[in-house]
């Protein structure tokens, strides 16, 4: 089998998270800087077999989409240019950034380091690929 990669996109960094080979467990990969991404994704594939991308969905509680949603679209097509055989699926990202805080504060991890947004968006991404694990299992 081959991997699954989840993104949590943001205008300055992105969190990614990706599966183990066999689509089993979801585990925090890296933030990356989002202007760096491609070179990131670039290189990981050159190393990894990945089969899918899974891109949060930014919505708000009324289902309205966040205004990076601008962005993330962009950044897809340009993935579907440079990545034409990687499938991209889209999951609802909502409330992960507060439940990856709430997570890395009971992890016991100094105040400074729970602060980390570049910690947040991994496991932020992390929590969307293991949400949308469930959900294809289902």
């Amino acid at each position: 089998m081959s991997q699954i990669l989840a993104i949590d996109y943001g205008r300055a960094r992105c969190g990614i998270a990706v599966t183990d080979d066999m689509q089993i467990i979801a585990s925090g990969l890296e933030t990356v800087p989002t202007k760096e991404i491609f070179i990131f994704l670039k290189n990981y594939f050159s190393l990894n077999k990945v089969e899918q991308i899974v891109v949060g969905l930014p919505t708000d509680l009324k289902g309205n989409l966040n205004e990076v949603e601008v962005h993330i679209l962009k950044f897809i097509e340009k993935f579907k240019t440079e990545f034409p055989t990687v499938e991209v699926a889209r999951f609802d990202e909502r409330f992960t950034s507060k439940m990856a805080s709430f997570f890395i504060s009971q992890s016991g991890k100094s105040k400074k380091k729970r602060e980390e947004k570049g910690l947040i968006d991994k496991v932020s991404a992390t929590i969307i690929l293991q949400n949308y694990l469930e959900q294809i299992q289902r």
